[in-house]
């Protein structure tokens, strides 16, 4: 079973409806899965992370329930609401809803004939839903009247999570729902209702065991989140990164680079992910060596001590993951099948495919905990800015 923190919707005194407000902010919680719930599906942290890169590569529909931790938020469906946990993600689009709780239908839910169907793997793990307009309510004075959402009839290996909040950009909602092509996101209604004075959304996550955070919807960064100016970058040409929240960097090791290419966050992932060629240039700089019981790289005190900033240089401007930030937290240690307390586990790992091929890296919430992100839909490019806990020492 996952361990449930509390989480909290927060409405800035800005967020109430009226035209071209300002931003508004969404609290999320971090939900940490148990060792038990890993071992159900069989499959190492590293593996997991491997699969989730593959669909994001093949512009597949993505895996996202056996993350080893996730962060959440709750919505309402419905008039009067039902509230449901679900995933941030932003390597989808698509908000569905239904799965360990039944979505419920009320006056304002209307069918469209519509149906999603959704599955991932070998088909142990599957989505199957009815397609509505309805209500969403992501607080008392923010309200979508009319969101297009999935309504799930049946689903499996969704354990602990009751649907998703795409947050990605629109084009992945291309084909995802029978005889339609591209729907509009969350954002992009609560932009077109004038809720919020422009289409963007940005992510601030906290690195602690009960890590908390926020989602921004709007321009408007609240007060203490970010420390210093945002650097904007166009999202990258290279595809398939282009088809997410994608951006050119230069990746660099202690002062030795070790290429200049195209990756995505993703709020989806846990990890940073390298492609091979880079992560077997990281592991010897580091001197890690592969834990055979984990899958992670794993160093020992002294090396750990050793360790330099994992650079990723966008814009010209140098976004650090200290030493601490690279690790996985050693208080999870033993939720990952084969982790041992004590010992220090890299938070790095191997994508699967060699570079070149258009998303050679992958910062998930290891990055996000760090940094603020932010997408801005209209201007088709991504912010960076660092926070209060880029330098944390909390792993």
């Amino acid at each position: 079973m996952f361990n449930v923190l509390t989480f909290v919707v927060v409405a800035c005194a800005a967020a109430v409806p009226q035209p071209q407000s300002d931003s508004f902010s969404l609290s999320v919680s971090r939900r940490v899965a148990s060792e038990a719930t890993l071992r159900e599906n069989g499959l190492q942290v590293v593996e997991l992370e491997r699969r989730r890169s593959g669909s994001l590569m093949r512009r597949e529909p993505i895996q996202s329930s056996f993350a080893v931790y996730s962060f959440v938020a709750d919505i309402g469906v419905g008039s009067p609401a039902t509230n449901y946990s679900v995933i941030v993600d932003t390597g989808s689009a698509n908000t569905w809803v239904g799965a360990q709780k039944s979505y419920k239908r009320t006056a304002t839910s209307k069918a469209t004939g519509s149906s999603i169907y959704v599955s991932w793997g070998s088909g142990n793990t599957y989505v199957n839903a009815k397609e509505y307009y309805d209500q969403v309510t992501l607080s008392s004075s923010l309200v979508v009247a009319s969101q297009q959402i999935g309504g799930a009839t049946s689903t499996r290996g969704f354990d602990g999570f009751e649907g998703i909040l795409g947050l990605g950009p629109t084009g992945l909602t291309d084909g995802s729902t029978t005889g339609k092509g591209e729907i509009p996101s969350i954002s992009d209604n609560l932009f077109a209702n004038k809720l919020i004075d422009s289409n963007t959304v940005g992510l601030a996550f906290v690195p602690q065991l009960n890590g908390s955070g926020i989602v921004v919807f709007g321009s408007q960064v609240p007060e203490g989140t970010i420390v210093g100016d945002i650097t904007w970058s166009t999202i990258t040409n290279s595809y398939p990164a282009s088809a997410y929240w994608g951006i050119d960097a230069r990746i660099a090791y202690g002062g030795r680079t070790f290429l200049t290419t195209a990756g995505a966050i993703d709020a989806g992932s846990t990890l940073i992910n390298l492609s091979t060629d880079m992560f077997r240039k990281y592991q010897s700089a580091t001197g890690a060596i592969l834990d055979s019981s984990t899958g992670f790289l794993r160093v020992t005190s002294a090396q750990y001590a050793a360790m330099q900033p994992l650079e990723f240089v966008v814009e010209g401007r140098s976004f650090a993951l200290p030493s601490n930030a690279q690790i996985w937290p050693r208080s999870l240690n033993t939720v990952i099948p084969g982790g041992v307390a004590g010992r220090i586990y890299l938070a790095v790992v191997d994508k699967g495919e060699n570079s070149g091929e258009g998303l050679d890296f992958i910062l998930g919430i290891t990055f996000l905990e760090r940094f603020y992100a932010t997408y801005d839909v209209a201007l088709g490019r991504i912010g960076l800015a660092e926070t209060l806990y880029t330098n944390a020492t909390s792993n």
